[in-house]
């Protein structure tokens, strides 16, 4: 399907949509649409604000970052970091839901999106490589635990773990309330949609593609259900919680500039919020991606990001960010491209302008029921079982980055797996593997002498350093030297091959030079051979070079072939 119009207007996903998506993309927007309806009051409530401005909020800023955001199925809205973090910002400055306070959220969403376009302008997006796969499996599963969690109390009507107890002994006596068990009936109703359904069309004959549209057109049907149970059962004069009245209507675009007074009240917890959002941002969509076998630009994820809060500043007036349940629900509707959050998008704004009041008896326990079910979809632990399997210390950062998001959240998970991936860097890198070499007979190749039977010379110690010299791994490289050369006595020769050496810093060719200092004194030759250019091109410009007492080989073999005849 191609568009029409200035191309540069248009992004990439749009310029080369792909007809066959367009079904998938508007069922899942109107699922989306629905089921994050209750989702976006209560964060609107938590962040102190009115509860229709989580509604307002995921309209233009949802557009604005379908069409400048880089992901694929990414949902832009409320979400529990920010509005928490509005909250505990704000609550000192002004009374929550009153007009001051509404003003300063909207100046803590126009700051945090003009810090995160300005991060984008400085092509900040280098940021997400501190974040590796482990990592951000591990915090996608984490964040899909607590959204099970978060969602317990709507559909088991369990407001604390101590009520656990009672809740299991009336489960076995049959004697549940009705949230919890229209809540059980939705959330089974959910599953066998979600893991079985689909296996029972293909049995019955039904196409796939038709199976499909079933499958994830149920949560509508499931939920409707549940609510036309709720008003003709009157579960909610039993207790059954609702979403209850939304105000209707549309506010108008509102530009509120920050005085000097809001900006230094604002100026810090802007700044945090827009790290946490970047960072949350990047790892959901990096993790994503993953998962689709897609590619996202950080770089673009933060601009979109950014342009999102700052007409969320003018529109709603409430920090937003990528909503990790409504991700989930997105990806579970079957999203493809940007267009179902704007399909989402439209159908909120058609909710709030025409519908609010029909959907005041959608019962949250079915909601949950959908939120529980589409979470679990995002929980991986075959990435641990692999990680563990393949790398303890990348299985440690998983273990790290999920237990971070659970036990301290999901700010703190991710800055518990970046600080966990770069140990694990500094670990790798401190502790290089250094392999003696010999030459495979017959041949010009050379090989680690603990895995293959290889020819040495007996005065000659072949040494590949397999890891860039700098500060952290010298006293390494030392201690393996000394060691070798205490179990051979007759050595005359080292030759460092360096064909894995890509960097060696100030203090390692300093640490070079006394190595070559003390070998020399020992009447051992330094020899260097296999330097690549860019090594070299420094290497030349050091005192090493001249103070060599050895030579500079091109490979390993003509270093053999030479000290091989100088023995005679």
């Amino acid at each position: 399907m191609q568009f029409s119009g200035p191309s540069s207007l248009l992004p990439a996903w749009l310029r080369n949509y792909a007809r066959p998506h367009l079904a998938d993309d508007v069922v899942a927007g109107l699922i989306v649409a629905v089921l994050a309806l209750p989702q976006s009051l209560a964060y609107a409530l938590l962040a102190g604000l009115p509860p229709q401005a989580g509604l307002y909020v995921s309209i233009l800023p949802a557009l604005a970052y379908a069409w400048v955001g880089s992901s694929m199925v990414q949902a832009v809205g409320p979400v529990a970091i920010t509005s928490i973090m509005t909250l505990t910002v704000l609550a000192p400055l002004a009374v929550p839901q009153s007009p001051e306070y509404v003003t300063l959220a909207a100046s803590l969403s126009l700051l945090t999106g003009a810090l995160l376009v300005l991060a984008s302008l400085l092509r900040l997006g280098f940021l997400a490589q501190l974040l590796s796969r482990p990592v951000t499996q591990g915090f996608l599963t984490g964040s899909a635990i607590l959204i099970v969690a978060s969602q317990a109390h709507h559909v088991f009507g369990v407001e604390r773990p101590t009520e656990l107890p009672d809740f299991f002994r009336h489960l076995l006596a049959g004697q549940l309330s009705p949230t919890a068990q229209l809540g059980i009936a939705c959330l089974l109703a959910m599953a066998f949609n979600r893991y079985a359904l689909s296996t029972v069309l293909a049995r019955l004959g039904i196409p796939e593609r038709a199976a499909g549209f079933v499958v994830r057109l149920m949560p509508l049907v499931i939920v409707g259900l549940a609510t036309l149970a709720v008003i003709r059962l009157g579960l909610a004069e039993q207790g059954v919680t609702i979403v209850g009245a939304i105000q209707s209507g549309l506010p108008a675009l509102h530009w509120v500039w920050p005085t000097e007074t809001t900006l230094g009240q604002l100026a810090l917890p802007a700044l945090i919020m827009a790290l946490v959002g970047m960072v949350q941002n990047i790892a959901m969509a990096q993790a994503l991606a993953i998962q689709r076998r897609e590619r996202v630009s950080a770089n673009r994820e933060i601009l979109g990001l950014g342009v999102a809060n700052m007409v969320a500043a003018v529109h709603g007036g409430m920090p937003v960010g990528g909503g990790v349940s409504r991700t989930a629900l997105n990806v579970s509707a079957g999203a493809r491209t940007p267009l179902a959050s704007m399909i989402t998008a439209a159908g909120m704004a058609a909710i709030v302008l025409a519908a609010a009041p029909a959907f005041a008896s959608l019962p949250l326990a079915a909601l949950g029921a959908t939120i529980m079910v589409a979470a679990f979809s995002m929980i991986d632990f075959k990435s641990l079982r692999t990680a563990w399997a393949y790398d303890r210390i990348d299985a440690a950062s998983w273990l790290g980055t999920a237990g971070g998001v659970l036990f301290l959240g999901l700010e703190a998970g991710i800055a518990i797996g970046i600080a966990l991936s770069l140990i694990a860097l500094i670990v790798r890198a401190s502790t290089p593997h250094i392999a003696r070499l010999g030459r495979l007979p017959g041949s010009e190749h050379f090989r680690n002498v603990e895995r293959h039977t290889v020819d040495t010379l007996p005065q000659a110690l072949f040494l590949r350093i397999d890891e860039s010299l700098f500060f952290g791994n010298l006293a390494a490289v030392e201690s393996r030297l000394a060691a070798e050369l205490a179990q051979a006595p007759q050595l005359r020769h080292v030759v460092l091959v360096m064909s894995a050496i890509n960097r060696v810093d100030t203090t390692a060719m300093e640490t070079l030079c006394d190595i070559n200092r003390n070998l020399s004194e020992q009447g051992i030759a330094l020899h260097l051979a296999e330097i690549k250019g860019p090594v070299q091109d420094r290497l030349k410009r050091s005192p090493l070079w001249p103070a060599l007492n050895g030579q500079v080989f091109l490979s390993a073999n003509e270093a053999f072939e030479a000290l091989q005849q100088a023995a005679g």
